[in-house]
C-alpha cells in the first residue's frame, strides 16, 4: 500500500472537517472495495477517514411507516433485523444473499451504494422500493442517485449518512449469483407501491436500471403471464466472462418471473 494519513472521527462533523482539510482524502465503510484497491495501489489517497466508529451512522428504525437505515449498518443486521423483516422482507432476503458470512458482518448498505459496483444488490433495492438517500448535505431520490458504472450523483466529499425506504404492498427479490463471489450475475426487485409497479435490474448492465416496459405490463396485471411479450434488449447489456449480454437479457427474464411469482 502507498502511505496515507489514517484517521478515526467520532462525528460526522469531524469526519467532514478531516475531508475539507486533506489533499485527496477517502472515506472508509466497511472496507471491501477501499482496502484491496489500496492494496493493488489502485487508489492512493492522501488520508483514509474511517467512519465506523461513528454511532449516529448505524442504526435501523420504522417510524410512520417509513424504514431508515443507518449508512454503517452491515448487511447481516439489515438480514436479520425485525424492524426490516416487517417493513419489507424482500430488503432482508437480498442482504443475507450478499456475499458470506464475513462480508455480510463487515460490509455496510452506504459503502455498497457509494460504491455502486454494476453487480451490487443494494442499488436493486434503492430504485425498485423507491428508497431516498440522506446525506451530510442533503436527500437524494434514489431515481436520481446512480449514474453509472461506479458513479453516483454524490458530490465531491458527500457523505451518505442513512437511506429512507418507504412502506410497499409488496416486493420481491430474486438473482442469479455468480458462484465465485456471489455478486448478482442478474438481480431483479419487483415491487408493489401505491402508483404501480417497480422492477429494478442489477448485474446486467452497466448501471442498475429500472425496466420500464416491465413495469407497464406489470401494472396493467400483476402476473407472470404479464412477461411474456417482453424482453430486454441485449445491446443495452454487459458481456463479459461471467455471461454474454443475449444470457442478460434471457436471465433478467427469468429472474422477473420469479420475483413476481414471490410477490
Amino acid at each position: 500500500m502507498y502511505q496515507f494519513n489514517y484517521h478515526q472521527p467520532q462525528t460526522i462533523e469531524e469526519a467532514r472537517s478531516l475531508y475539507n482539510k486533506s489533499e485527496d482524502g477517502l472515506y472508509l465503510a466497511g472496507g471491501h472495495t477501499l482496502i484491496p484497491s489500496l492494496r493493488q495501489r489502485l487508489s492512493s489517497p492522501s488520508d483514509v477517514i474511517d467512519l465506523s466508529s461513528i454511532a449516529a451512522l448505524t442504526g435501523i428504525e420504522r417510524q410512520g411507516g417509513v424504514l431508515r437505515i443507518g449508512a454503517l449498518t452491515t448487511h447481516d443486521s439489515v438480514a436479520t433485523s425485525e424492524a426490516v423483516l416487517g417493513h419489507c422482507s424482500a430488503l432482508a432476503t437480498l442482504a443475507s444473499g450478499i456475499g458470506d458470512a464475513q462480508v455480510r458482518n463487515r460490509g455496510t448498505i452506504g459503502g455498497s451504494i457509494a460504491n455502486n459496483d454494476p453487480a451490487a444488490d443494494y442499488p436493486a433495492a434503492i430504485l425498485g422500493l423507491n428508497a431516498t438517500v440522506h446525506t451530510d448535505q442533503r436527500d437524494i431520490q434514489g431515481d436520481n442517485f446512480f449514474s453509472g458504472m461506479f458513479e453516483t450523483s454524490l458530490w465531491a466529499g458527500e457523505m451518505v449518512v442513512g437511506i429512507s425506504f418507504p412502506s410497499v404492498t409488496a416486493a420481491s427479490y430474486v438473482k442469479f449469483p455468480n458462484p465465485a463471489s456471489r455478486y448478482a450475475t442478474v438481480g431483479v426487485m419487483v415491487a408493489r407501491i401505491d402508483d404501480g409497479v417497480r422492477v429494478a435490474i442489477t448485474g446486467a448492465a452497466s448501471c442498475v436500471f429500472r425496466a420500464s416496459a416491465m413495469e407497464d405490463a406489470l401494472s396493467s396485471k400483476l402476473s407472470e403471464n404479464s412477461l411474456d411479450n417482453v424482453a430486454i434488449d441485449p445491446d443495452t447489456l454487459m458481456s463479459d466472462i461471467h455471461a454474454s449480454a443475449e444470457y442478460r437479457a434471457h436471465l433478467c427474464g427469468v429472474m422477473a418471473r420469479k420475483a413476481v411469482a414471490g410477490l
